[in-house]
């Protein structure tokens, strides 16, 4: 090899290990997220105060999906309770998931991520669901399925704002 040839390599190399170690860190933060062992067993994901009241309004928005769907299957006018069902379960979908904001995205640990984009798509499946048919007791199973993860992550998690 030339001399003249070494530093570009020696860059090359350099500028690899750069990437490598950026990636790493990057997933890294991506899987644990901001979070810090909280004071009552849970893990505590720290946000800022306006990160943390997005949040909490985006859980909110599911609670008034969950409550829709329940409302609207006690109509006595099924017809029009299972077409107000499958709006208010549409309203909980991915949809209401697109506007999340990558920076606080890596705030979040994995298994929250996890559990919150599978409860965006259930909601989408489960309005698929009462478009094609299901019974009001299959509804409320599926709707059983869905909370269960709600719980779920408010045993395992808080969030904290910093």
């Amino acid at each position: 090899m030339t001399p003249s040839l070494l530093p570009s390599k020696t860059l090359c190399w350099l500028a690899l290990f750069l990437w490598v170690v950026g990636a790493s860190l990057l997933g890294w933060f991506f899987i644990t997220g901001s979070t810090v062992p909280g004071d009552d067993g849970r893990t505590a994901i720290q946000l800022k105060p306006a990160e943390r009241a997005f949040i909490l309004k985006e859980m909110r928005q599911l609670l008034q999906t969950v409550h829709g769907i329940v409302t609207a299957l006690s109509d006595p006018d099924q017809s029009q309770g299972l077409t107000e069902a499958v709006a208010a379960a549409r309203s909980g979908g991915m949809e209401m998931a697109a506007d999340a904001n990558p920076a606080l995205m890596l705030k979040l640990p994995l298994p929250f991520k996890q559990m919150g984009i599978s409860v965006h798509q259930d909601f989408d499946k489960l309005a698929d669901a009462i478009t094609k048919g299901i019974t009001s007791q299959q509804v409320l199973h599926q709707l059983s399925s869905i909370t269960s993860r709600c719980t779920a992550c408010h045993e395992m998690f808080q969030l904290t704002a910093s």
